[in-house]
């Protein structure tokens, strides 16, 4: 029986010379005002061997709370331990404007990105993103702010989330920069990516793959349907043999990919997210991996 390979642990961000852990920690539902307690779950994180922290401008209105809310949070935390921000690879997004709704305009995103550093306590991210993409701006302008804020300093890298894989190569076009990552929703109930090309540009164009809601948006955890159940029934096969949860062979399934997926992490407990790091444990032979493919296409493969 021939297992692949373990993921690698730690793997680089695209080509933008950056380290990042396998796995990422992400800040959706970060909110309320605790300080101490986000401090806590940043090292739950960093204990877990995961120092990839993706947040966005647009986390808060969906907790209840003002645009920025969850940056802000971030920030007050890290400005309470000065020594963490120099210990994680920090990853905000932005061009998501509250009932516009897109706007990549250059001033619109030169003014995101000096709002996010603003909110978040910082000079520079590793890596900006923009949230979700806007038809109505032409590509050439998007580059020029990128690439301003990248001479300015701002930010260290440039990524994507939720892009076409031909916007993605159309963009691409008009920057000197590399884009280094894509962020599409992936899980074993989600296979789009697999199956439309993004994940095959992403290898060809050596970006890193973040990949949203990869827990199905719970439906993995709490399986609601058939198809949900089986997929659920073909992880836990794989959890059982490893002694692991069956969230955390769901990543490893994700991270088996040769594109070499981050999977982020979106719990906001302490026990939960360094519990995701035993889908590093996980080893898959090739017939359990397509067996989850299979229940989650819900038919044989051809």
């Amino acid at each position: 029986m021939k297992l692949l390979p373990l993921p690698d642990a730690r793997r680089p961000l695209g080509k933008s010379g950056i380290t990042v852990s396998a796995l990422a920690w992400g800040n959706w539902r970060l909110c309320g005002d605790d300080v101490g307690a986000v401090g806590r779950l940043l090292h739950a994180a960093l204990d877990a061997g995961i120092d990839f922290i993706d947040t966005a401008d647009i986390y808060g209105p969906d907790n209840g709370e003002p645009f920025g809310a969850s940056e802000q949070l971030l920030g007050r935390a890290l400005a309470a331990e000065p020594g963490l921000r120099a210990r994680i690879v920090l990853a905000t997004k932005g061009g998501i404007s509250m009932g516009v709704p897109y706007d990549s305009s250059a001033a619109y995103l030169g003014a995101a990105i000096d709002a996010s550093l603003a909110r978040l306590g910082t000079g520079h991210v590793d890596l900006w993103q923009i949230h979700r993409p806007d038809i109505l701006t032409h590509p050439s302008e998007i580059a020029r702010v990128i690439e301003d804020a990248h001479k300015a300093g701002k930010i260290r890298s440039f990524g994507v989330s939720n892009f076409t894989v031909s916007q993605i190569a159309t963009l691409q076009q008009y920057l000197t920069l590399p884009i280094v990552s894509t962020q599409p929703e992936l899980s074993p109930l989600k296979l789009a990516p697999i199956e439309n090309a993004e994940l095959d540009q992403a290898i060809a164009m050596d970006m890193a793959v973040m990949a949203w809601s990869p827990l199905g948006g719970g439906r993995i955890a709490a399986p609601a349907d058939p198809r949900a159940q089986a997929v659920a029934d073909a992880l836990d096969a794989v959890a059982a043999d490893f002694g692991v949860s069956r969230t955390a062979a769901a990543y490893s399934w994700i991270m088996a990919h040769p594109a070499r997926c981050i999977p982020i992490v979106g719990s906001q407990k302490a026990d939960r997210i360094a519990e995701a790091a035993d889908a590093l444990k996980v080893r898959w032979t090739r017939a359990r991996w397509y067996a989850v493919l299979v229940a989650a296409k819900g038919e044989p493969l051809p």
